[in-house]
């Protein structure tokens, strides 16, 4: 086999282990998400206890949502930041705080499914 056959092969394979990574570190979810939501994305300290800091109001507390799973952890993240987006225009809010998320094995294979808690804000 020739030496580019081998790197493409190798590169090729490291993709596929990669994308098939079954959850994301809290850092790498809080990097990701604000990115991928409309809805104003606020850490649980800086909406504070009742949100009076920032201006926000709380509108829903303990809201959850199970997305759709994904082929890929960003995939999962892309179904759960489109299902927090739908939420928090439902509620008539604008805002949201993440409060808890986690991978959940759902079949024999490994297969995850991401489900995210979230308060909604509506924020000035």
């Amino acid at each position: 086999m020739s030496t580019i056959f081998k790197f493409v092969l190798f590169l090729g394979g490291l993709f596929l282990v990669s994308a098939c990574a079954t959850s994301m570190t809290p850092i790498e979810v809080n990097k990701t998400l604000p990115t991928l939501t409309k809805a104003q994305f606020l850490l649980t300290f800086e909406a504070g206890e009742n949100g009076h800091q920032t201006g926000c109001k709380y509108l829903v507390k303990g809201r959850s949502y199970t997305a759709p799973i994904g082929f890929t952890v960003n995939r999962d993240l892309k179904n759960a930041a489109k299902g927090i987006d739908e939420w928090v225009e439902l509620d008539g809010g604008n805002a949201y705080v993440l409060t808890n998320y986690r991978w959940v094995t759902v079949d024999d294979h490994g297969s995850t499914q991401l489900h995210v808690e979230f308060d909604t804000m509506l924020c000035k």
